[in-house]
C-alpha cells in the first residue's frame, strides 16, 4: 500500500480509540504518512492525553466545539430501579425486568469488562439470547459478535461504553444500565441508542445504594429526575441509606489508611527494633567468638605442650631402646672377640661381673 499521495487523514471517536488502546497502531500509521495533509480530529471528550496527541498529529489546527447533549432525546422513556443488596441482588432485579418488558433487541452497559463477562454468563445460565462485547476483544470477534446482534441472531448484547458511541444500531428497543455510569455524559450516549430514527425506545438504570453519587451527577446532567420504577419482589433504598452507605465507605478508607500509617510506622520500629538486636547480637557473637578463639588458642597450646613432650620422651624411648639393641648386637661380638680368654681353667670359678667384696681387701702377708 503506497501512502505517498495521501492528502486527508480523519481520526474519528478518537477517545473511544484511546480506551480501547487502538493508539498505538494509530500513531504507527500516522508515521507512515505524507507530513503535507489535512487532518480531521473527532473526539466527543477532550481528556489531556487526547489533547496531547491531537497536538502530535496537528499543526496550527482550528478547534471546533460543540456543547455535549445536556438531554436524551424525547423519544426515549427513562425508569430508575433501585435495588437493595449487592451484585447478586441486581442481577436478578435485570432478570425480573427484563422479563417483565417486551423486549426486541436491548444493550446491557457495565462499567467495567470484568462485569461484562459476569452479566453474559449469569444472564446465559438463566436460559438468554446473549452475547458479550468489550474492547479486550479482538477486532474481528467484535465487528462478528456486533454484526450477530444486527442481524437478530442474539436478543441482547452485555457491553461497556464502547459500544456507546460511534456505532449505528437502530433497531435497540431497549437499554439497560447494569451500572450507573462514573461519567454523567456517558449515560447520555448509552441511552441514545435506543430511540433513533424517530422510533420510541425505553431506557433502565439499575442502581445500589453505594452508586448515589454518580446517580446525583446523572441527574445534575440531565437537568431532571429519573423516574422510578417498581418491581414486585425488589426492595428499594432512599437517600439516606446512600448517605449512609457513602459515610461507611469513607470511614472505611479513613479505618484503612490509618492501620496502613500504623503498619507502616509498626513496621519502621520493628525493623528499627531488629537492627538494635542485631547489631547487640552480632557484638556478642563477636565478643563470644574472640573468647571461643582464645580459650581454642590456649588449648592448642597445651595441646601443642603434651605432643612435644610426648614426642620427646618417644623419642628419648626409642633411642633407649636403638641403643639396647645396639648393645645386645655388640655383645656377642665382644664375647667372640674375647672367647679365649673367657675360657676357665679347670677348677676356676667365673664371678663374672660381681666381685665378693672379701676378694677385695688387701690380704696382710705373716
Amino acid at each position: 500500500l503506497d501512502l505517498d499521495d495521501l492528502t486527508m487523514l480523519v481520526l474519528d471517536e478518537a477517545d473511544r480509540m484511546l480506551d480501547m488502546g487502538f493508539m498505538p497502531d494509530v500513531e504507527r500509521i500516522v508515521g507512515l504518512l505524507p507530513k503535507i495533509r489535512q487532518t480531521l480530529f473527532f473526539s466527543a471528550t477532550m481528556p489531556p492525553e487526547i489533547r496531547r496527541l491531537a497536538d502530535s498529529f496537528l499543526m496550527n489546527p482550528k478547534e471546533i466545539s460543540v456543547d455535549p447533549p445536556a438531554s436524551a432525546a424525547e423519544t426515549v422513556t427513562q425508569g430508575l430501579l433501585k435495588v437493595r443488596g449487592a451484585a447478586k441482588e441486581k442481577r436478578a432485579a435485570l432478570r425480573d425486568l427484563i422479563r417483565s418488558e417486551e423486549v426486541k433487541s436491548a444493550l446491557v452497559f457495565c462499567n467495567r469488562k470484568r462485569d461484562v463477562d459476569i452479566v453474559f454468563r449469569s444472564m446465559q445460565r438463566h436460559g438468554f439470547s446473549v452475547a458479550a462485547l468489550h474492547g479486550d476483544m479482538a477486532q474481528p470477534v467484535r465487528m462478528e459478535t456486533l454484526q450477530t446482534f444486527k442481524d437478530g441472531e442474539v436478543q441482547f448484547l452485555v457491553c461497556s461504553d464502547v459500544a456507546a458511541r460511534g456505532l449505528d444500531i437502530p433497531a435497540v428497543s431497549h437499554v439497560f444500565n447494569f451500572d450507573v455510569p462514573s461519567n454523567p455524559e456517558d449515560y447520555v450516549h448509552r441511552i441514545g441508542r435506543t430511540g433513533r430514527a424517530g422510533r420510541s425506545g425505553k431506557a433502565f438504570t439499575l442502581a445500589l445504594p453505594e452508586e448515589g453519587k454518580y446517580l446525583a451527577s446523572v441527574v445534575r446532567i440531565i437537568g431532571k429526575e429519573i423516574p422510578e420504577v417498581a418491581l414486585e419482589g425488589a426492595e428499594s433504598w432512599d437517600a439516606g441509606e446512600a448517605e449512609e452507605q457513602a459515610g461507611r465507605r469513607r470511614r472505611g478508607s479513613t479505618r484503612r489508611g490509618s492501620r496502613a500509617a500504623a503498619g507502616k510506622s509498626s513496621e519502621g520500629r520493628g525493623r528499627k527494633d531488629r537492627g538494635d538486636r542485631s547489631r547487640r547480637d552480632r557484638g556478642r557473637g563477636e565478643k563470644d567468638r574472640g573468647e571461643r578463639d582464645k580459650n581454642q588458642g590456649d588449648r592448642s597450646a597445651q595441646d601443642r605442650e603434651v605432643v612435644s613432650f610426648e614426642t620427646a620422651a618417644e623419642q628419648d624411648t626409642a633411642k633407649s631402646d636403638r641403643d639396647e639393641v645396639k648393645g645386645e648386637k655388640r655383645e656377642p661380638r665382644r664375647s667372640k672377640q674375647k672367647q679365649g680368654d673367657d675360657t676357665l681353667a679347670p677348677g676356676e670359678t667365673a664371678f663374672g661381673d660381681h666381685i665378693p667384696a672379701f676378694l677385695l681387701r688387701p690380704a696382710k702377708v705373716a
